[in-house]
């Protein structure tokens, strides 16, 4: 028999469902078949079932934090099994373990995590049997035949894990030697908190806080416009005053007088500018434009996105979401005729068929194989569903997802833009700008409801020629005042990430950026914008992103550090993508690592003889002990016996009036072996049920259910 390892329960059930099989604890047996003549189990990790050990299981004395133990770096890196996981790494390691067990087949998400989660697991389990490899990007019943009649030998994507690999340690040595020197040499300065730092959190961070400086440092001047109506032969048309390109004037007193000298004076046609522009439908999706389309559309977060993406994915109605190519191979593409098939079925999208285009087989903006990585684009898969009949969020990325295919297949869209340079009384100088729609094309299809908007010193212009001479009917002045840089929004903050400090919006532009350094990768980028939230290092208000005083002393602390470098970890991801192509050695690069997590100790050292912050307020960081705990102090909600504050206080929540009232009110975070996240405890204050926990333990029992604050304490609720 052969054991077939995914990465999630949900992920495990799709690889069964094309085959006649029966569920397990833990596991589904599948019954003899074609594909498998003796039968196949399929079992699963539930995420990562294993972590990199800490610090004191290499060295006792690094468990305590200090100076004198930095910096830490072990020999070898070990893993351990997590202790809230064992139950289902048992299960696995039983079922390998199997003497009919002939074949093991890894079938995680076919990307660095899932091959790592796969291979660290096994080598927990200390097992040494032929491996296969199961490697799509879709799992529709044809998805997942097909894969299993290709596997990949194990050696295929070996490289891949060790890339994974030497992410993961590189990351543990730099976070765990970073945070402690910089949260130790803190603490002698009386700012007494926890900094965490990372590779890639850590430079993302230095980007958002040079963006609120440069916002802090702005100030801004009034300006002054002059604005025209001229009247030529019957049309009317606007027009701004401008000397040299530059519209603003930094003088009332010029503005009104160039003002009064156009009144009613004779102004003439000097030259008529025209371009007609062809733009081309949008790329499909990969991970960081959905989620940056889908945050611009939505104020979805890109974490939100992602999880509305994997969500479709494992239904079978999208491929692989964490991809980074916006391009599909010829394979894939031969299924699109299918697809286009069954979408004009769905209500919601009659209306644009017959499409123009009916096949883009052989147009390279779309199908190159050459510029697909380990996967293609995000896509609608042929197991199409009504639109209908999904949640209200899932309905919102299903359809940016199609409607980007569609337009594929749709025309150019067709805009002329016109310039109309106008002379008053043969000195002053105004400049009117147009714009007109000649073709809709793929727009429709994109922006459905948009009608063909001007911006704001755009116009329908009428038709003008050069030479042609009247009066300027009008005049005004229009005041105004410079605006200072704009905060990036969370889909901002995803691209500029991707490009390595450069924001760019142009998505043509960031597509041929694609192989370029960046801070983290797609499935990662999302992941470090909620680490920075969740260590009080950003805010997030109306979708734009706030650096906090946190944030902002632990940037001006880190000062030109290396740690602080976008295109030094854009370099490091550079090396790591190589490491996985077999282009460079894993353990070259873990020996850089390492010499750098060194001169980060001997940096950080140095700057802080120079230290100094006195333009923040460090009460909130005084009389608090550094310890290796996230959320601490931080507000859970109102306290239910007097007007405080409930917060986390590490091994309990309690009320922030302890010490001015003696308010005792506590909430345990451990009730019956499982913990209360934040999360829930913030439900239970705010008189709401929490979401149904699972493995309660009360004797030998074990049970799923639900809490409620109900007659003044904690009480279990039954039920779905």
């Amino acid at each position: 028999m052969k054991v077939i390892i995914a990465e999630k329960p949900d992920q495990g059930a799709k690889l069964a469902a094309p085959f006649k099989y029966t569920k397990k604890g833990g596991y589904i047996e599948i019954a003899p078949n074609d594909f498998f003549p003796k039968g196949a189990f399929v079992t699963w990790a539930v995420g990562h079932l294993c972590e990199l050990v800490p610090p004191e299981t290499y060295d006792a004395s690094w468990k305590k934090w200090s100076l004198d133990t930095l910096p830490i770096i072990p020999d070898k890196f070990q893993h351990q099994v997590m202790k809230s996981r064992w139950k289902q790494f048992k299960i696995i390691k039983d079922l390998v373990r199997r003497a009919n067990v002939t074949e093991i087949i890894m079938a995680g998400d076919a990307g660095r995590e899932g091959e790592a989660i796969t291979r660290i697991i096994l080598s927990q389990c200390q097992v040494r049997k032929p491996l296969k490899r199961l490697w799509i990007s879709s799992l529709t019943a044809r998805a997942v035949e097909n894969g299993f009649r290709n596997l990949l030998d194990e050696q295929e994507t070996r490289q891949v894990y060790y890339e994974a690999l030497s992410r993961a340690c590189a990351d543990w040595l730099v976070g765990i030697n970073a945070s402690r020197i910089y949260t130790l040499l803190l603490q002698k300065q009386g700012i007494h908190a926890v900094f965490s730092m990372g590779r890639v959190q850590t430079p993302t961070l230095s980007l958002i806080v040079k963006k609120e400086k440069e916002i802090e440092d702005f100030v801004s001047e009034p300006f002054w416009e002059v604005l025209a109506v001229f009247q030529m032969n019957g049309k009317e048309y606007e027009g701004k005053w401008h000397k040299e390109d530059d519209s603003r004037i930094s003088d009332a007193k010029m503005a009104y007088a160039i003002a009064a000298f156009c009144q009613g004076k004779e102004a003439e046609v000097t030259e008529v500018e025209r371009e007609r522009k062809e733009f081309n439908p949008p790329s499909f999706f990969q991970l960081s434009s959905l989620q940056a389309t889908a945050n611009k559309a939505y104020t979805f977060s890109p974490q939100k996105t992602l999880d509305i993406a994997q969500k479709l994915y494992v239904k079978g109605i999208i491929s692989y979401p964490r991809t980074d190519s916006s391009f599909v191979t010829k394979e894939e593409a031969a299924l699109f005729p299918e697809i286009i098939a069954k979408l004009k079925e769905i209500a919601a999208y009659k209306k644009y068929f017959p499409l123009p285009m009916e096949s883009i087989m052989n147009n390279k903006r779309y199908v190159n194989e050459k510029k697909v990585t380990d996967h293609y684009a995000i896509i609608p898969t042929e197991q199409v569903v009504d639109i209908e009949r999904l949640s209200g969020d899932e309905q919102k990325i299903y359809d940016l997802i199609i409607r980007r295919f569609l337009a594929a297949h749709e025309e150019k869209a067709i805009f002329d833009y016109t310039k109309v340079h106008t002379l008053v009384d043969e000195r002053a100088t105004f400049l009117s700008k147009g714009k007109q729609l000649v073709q809709e094309g793929w727009r429709k299809i994109i922006y459905p409801n948009q009608q063909n908007k001007q911006d704001d010193d755009e116009q329908l212009l009428p038709s003008l020629e050069k030479g042609e001479q009247g009066t300027t009917k009008e005049i005004h002045v229009k005041d105004g005042k410079t605006q200072p840089p704009k905060r990036y929004t969370e889909g901002q903050l995803i691209t500029v990430m991707k490009t390595a400090g450069k924001h760019i919006d142009d998505e043509e532009l960031v597509k041929v950026l694609n192989k370029t350094e960046g801070l983290g990768t797609e499935a990662t980028r999302a992941g470090i914008i909620g680490v920075l939230k969740q260590r009080e290092y950003i805010e997030v208000k109306k979708n734009l992103v706030y650096a906090t005083d946190k944030g902002k002393l632990l940037v001006k602390a880190i000062g030109q550090s290396i740690l602080a470098s976008p295109e030094m970890t854009a370099k490091w991801e550079k090396r790591l993508h190589e490491i996985g192509e077999g282009t460079a050695s894993a353990g070259e690069f873990m020996e850089q690592v390492k010499k750098l997590s060194t001169k980060l100790i001997e940096d950080a050292k140095q700057t802080s003889e120079n230290w100094q912050f006195e333009e923040y307020d460090l009460s909130a960081f005084q009389n608090k002990k550094p310890g290796y705990t996230k959320g601490i102090s931080k507000k859970i909600g109102s306290c239910r016996k007097c007007d405080g504050n409930v917060i986390d206080k590490g091994s309990f929540y309690g009320c922030s009036n302890y010490q001015k009232n003696k308010c005792n009110f506590t909430i345990s975070k451990k009730i019956l072996g499982k913990t209360i996240s934040q999360k829930n405890a913030k439900k239970l204050l705010a008189g709401e049920t929490t979401d149904l926990i699972s493995g309660f333990t009360k004797g030998e029992k074990t049970f799923d259910a639900m809490l409620e604050w109900k007659d003044g304490k904690i009480q279990f609720v039954f039920g779905k």
